[in-house]
């Protein structure tokens, strides 16, 4: 899922607690804002879902959504997402590299990404959404949620920072093992910095544990 050569090792350890974190009881009045809103702004859309885990999103999203196209590096959490109901003929999923998107086949009317973009490397952000707008069609929705740094409540941050600026989360997983897992948690100035080389109509919303943000690619 990164350049980092322990995350993608993490999240299929991972897999079995993965939804564990959409538990915690401080979070779940936004959460539930989020089921609601997430599957209003896809309604209709054909979606391509990058790092969709173990479809947790995508269950939500495709009550509305045309289509899911839902993908993922990892066997390991799209095996507990492919075994989730959706309704019939409107869910598909796929192993695929969110930098390798080229290799995704076909177009799409928006992408969504949960939790990713606190992933992607700063220095590759741009070459990430190069991709995404090479994925879909013209004026083409992107939505992106993820995290907000809460003491307390998110992973504890380490003190390593990376020669690229990364950040990273110290996670421990139900087995003992630890991991420092890159983690960044972006501004609203850099996202909509970032955001702005493919998009002109940036769209932000911050609470106190998420943000998310939408934008179209130009027609």
């Amino acid at each position: 899922m990164s350049q980092s050569p322990d995350l993608p090792t993490y999240y299929a350890r991972r897999a079995q607690e993965y939804e564990c974190v959409y538990a915690k009881p401080e979070r779940q009045e936004e959460l539930a804002k989020l089921k609601e809103l997430l599957p209003q702004w896809l309604a209709g859309e054909d979606v391509l879902e990058i790092a969709c885990g173990t479809g947790y999103w995508t269950q939500f999203i495709a009550k509305q959504a045309h289509s899911i196209l839902a993908t993922d590096l990892n066997d390991e959490v799209l095996v507990i997402a492919s075994s989730k109901e959706y309704p019939a003929d409107r869910v598909r999923f796929a192993r695929a590299d969110a930098f390798r998107l080229a290799e995704v086949e076909g177009t799409f009317s928006a992408v969504f990404a949960g939790f990713w973009w606190s992933h992607v490397p700063k220095g590759r952000r741009g070459e990430f959404l190069q991709a995404v707008r090479a994925r879909l069609r013209p004026g083409g929705l992107v939505v992106l949620v993820d995290n907000q740094y809460v003491a307390g409540s998110c992973s504890p941050m380490s003190t390593h920072v990376d020669t690229g600026g990364n950040t990273y989360s110290q996670r421990q997983l139900e087995d003992g093992s630890t991991w420092d897992v890159l983690k960044n948690f972006p501004t609203e100035d850099e996202l909509r910095r970032d955001l702005s080389a493919i998009a002109e109509d940036v769209e932000y919303g911050a609470m106190n544990y998420y943000w998310l943000a939408k934008c179209h690619v130009p027609d």
